[in-house]
Order: C-alpha cells, then structure tokens, then sequence
C-alpha cells in the first residue's frame, strides 16, 4: 500500500505543480507546498536554484496570456530508504500568446505556442509530504514561436 500511497502523492504533487502555474495564484510561499527550499531546476529558459527556480517559472508563465500544463504517464520509484524518490511524466504545455506578441507578428499570427515534454524530478519527504527537489524540463517538440523576450 505505501508504495501506491507514494505514487498517488507524487502525482498529485505534479498535478498541483500544474495547477499552480496555470491559475497564476503566486501569493508569497505558493512554492512551498510543491518544492524543497533548495530546489535546483533545469528548463528550456535556463538553470535555477532555491527561491530563482520558483521566479524562474512565475517569470515563464508570465510571457503568455494563458498557459495549461498537462501532466501524464508519471511513473515513480521510491528509494529503499523511503525518504528519496525519482519521478518522470510527460507533459502537453499550451501557451497562449499575450495580444501585444500577436501584433507584433501581425495578421495570421499563430496564438500558440505548444510543447511536448517529458519532466524528470528528484523528490524528498518532508513533514508536510513529498516535495520536489531537483526538476529538468526536456522539450521533446514544439509547433508555434516562443514568446518575444526583450532584455
């Protein structure tokens, strides 16, 4: 049952990792339920650690207008310790362009921009549950352009 237990938490924790970034609710500790204080991330917009990796995603999901993050086939093993797990899923991330990134590219402009990925994590237990600790984003594909960034 643990084992079960473990995966069902770890997949909600993904879930609600989604959820977050896609409803933009980011309130102070919004991170905290999702990751370590030390969490190391490496995305497609950069490598982060600790309070940057959680700036880094409210910053990526800011260029858009809208985002939905799709998590599937996540497949979890726990250490023998029960304290470490590993984890992998993968993800459909939709974007959708701001206006003012539309006309700038003018008439017939894509208003996606979509990527098929696969994330993998390294997880710890803590006293409020499985959090992750080290995240990697890996675009597997991509259709539409990423939005305009300026310096």
């Amino acid at each position: 049952m643990t084992a079960q237990r473990d995966h069902h938490d770890i997949s909600t924790l993904v879930s609600r990792l989604f959820r977050a970034l896609d409803a933009r609710e980011f309130t102070d500790g919004w991170a905290d339920g999702c990751f370590t204080s030390d969490v190391r991330t490496t995305t497609p917009v950069g490598d982060a650690e600790g309070a940057d990796a959680v700036r880094h995603a409210e910053v990526a999901v800011g260029r858009f207008a809208r985002t939905q993050h799709i998590a599937c086939d996540v497949l979890v093993d726990v250490a023998g310790d029960g304290e470490t797990a590993t984890a992998s899923w993968n993800a459909l991330m939709v974007h959708v362009h701001h206006d003012s990134t539309l006309r700038e590219r003018g008439e017939g402009a894509n208003p996606l921009f979509t990527v098929g990925g696969v994330h993998e994590a390294e997880l710890r237990r803590t006293s409020g549950g499985w959090r992750i600790s080290r995240m990697d984003v890996r675009a597997v594909w991509t259709t539409g352009e990423p939005p305009v960034v300026t310096a």
